[in-house]
């Protein structure tokens, strides 16, 4: 089904950012997508308006019971001048999977993707062109019935807003670096049965605290264990994680309480095209660190939408310090950052779909 969209144009667009310069998630573009939902109705009068505040009413669901979610995706420009996107369809899979887990009405994927491409175009010459830069898109819904009661919203609201980044790290900006990484062993992101899965803000905002406990240590990013045993490695900040010991790469497998990556479906596409050995297992924090110790650990990186691929260079664990690969970015996670980068930007031939043209 072919979808259109009105559209109302920014009377003052602002200047375009220094690409060269740009933060990650700072800086909005003109203009921004709009559509309702109502019971009886489902989703409609999609739009693409002025960016600008909303209003909503101080008793709106989503201020009281958080029944929101969000996803993050990006849009490339390649050297060409064209503008694409890489697996938009996943983002529109894994939005319905979390719409499920938090009862809110599903939508039409092809009405979600259009919806995303329709935004971009219109502010398609914010996308930048510099290294290590895109265009970050951030599609979210929100529930704004104006009635306090814990129970499923009645009114939603979907809307996507895009914003000009650079690397997620600053480490990054002009190479690839390595990031020190907190083992946390006392808070816990996610647990069987609730929404670790899913992308929701409440995910976000109970890891706060986590964080905080790593920046004082001086690493980057917080390294999650299981609920139960604080045992078995999940996921890095709010990243994949994977471990190359020895010459096999393991990752979490998917199991309810981690998010299902598209980075991550990818990377794990591209292991088995290479022949690597890798393994969706359990795997814990004392076999990573026993690992380390005896120079086993050839690598360790994150794989996300936000940094793509971040490799590791350090674990802090129980106030001690283990370097991974003399705190170099290994062959491996290069050559993966490489090639995911390469077909995100059209350096690379998408043989797979994976790309979808905007313009």
């Amino acid at each position: 089904m072919s979808y259109t969209f009105p559209v109302t144009r920014n009377p003052n667009p602002k200047p375009k950012p220094d690409p060269n310069g740009l933060a990650f998630g700072k800086q909005f573009t003109d203009h921004m997508f709009v559509m309702d939902y109502d019971e009886g109705q489902g989703w409609h009068d999609g739009k693409i308006v002025p960016y600008g505040d909303i209003l909503i009413s101080p008793a709106s669901s989503v201020l009281h019971y958080a029944q929101m979610m969000f996803e993050g995706m990006k849009a490339y420009k390649t050297e060409d001048g064209h503008i694409q996107l890489f697996r938009p369809e996943m983002n529109a899979r894994r939005l319905n999977r979390t719409n499920e887990r938090i009862c809110m009405p599903p939508m039409d994927e092809e009405l979600f993707v259009s919806a995303v491409k329709a935004t971009v175009k219109e502010d398609a010459d914010w996308v930048p062109d510099a290294p290590f830069t895109s265009l970050y898109i951030r599609p979210f819904i929100i529930a704004d019935d104006p009635a306090l009661g814990v129970k499923s919203a009645q009114h939603y609201r979907f809307m996507i807003i895009l914003c000009p980044s650079g690397p997620y790290y600053a480490e990054n900006r002009g190479k690839l670096s390595t990031t020190r990484i907190f083992v946390e062993d006392e808070y816990i992101r996610a647990a069987h049965g609730g929404t670790g899965y899913a992308k929701v803000g409440g995910n976000y905002a109970g890891s706060l605290r986590a964080s905080q406990k790593a920046h004082e240590c001086g690493c980057n990013d917080v390294l999650w264990l299981d609920a139960i045993e604080h045992k078995y490695i999940e996921e890095v900040g709010s990243s994949n994680a994977f471990f190359m010991i020895g010459d096999e790469v393991v990752t979490a497998p998917l199991a309810g309480t981690i998010l299902p990556g598209i980075t991550r479906d990818s990377v794990l596409t591209l292991l088995k095209e290479w022949g690597v050995p890798h393994s969706e297992r359990k795997v814990s924090i004392d076999e990573v660190i026993d690992a380390a110790k005896k120079g086993e650990l050839k690598e360790a990186f994150a794989s996300g939408t936000a940094a793509v691929i971040s490799p590791m260079g350090l674990l802090h664990y129980l106030g001690e310090e283990y370097t991974i690969n003399n705190r170099e970015v290994g062959a491996l996670s290069q050559k993966i950052y490489d090639t995911i980068t390469g077909i995100q930007t059209g350096k690379i031939p998408d043989t797979r779909g994976w790309v979808q043209r905007v313009v």
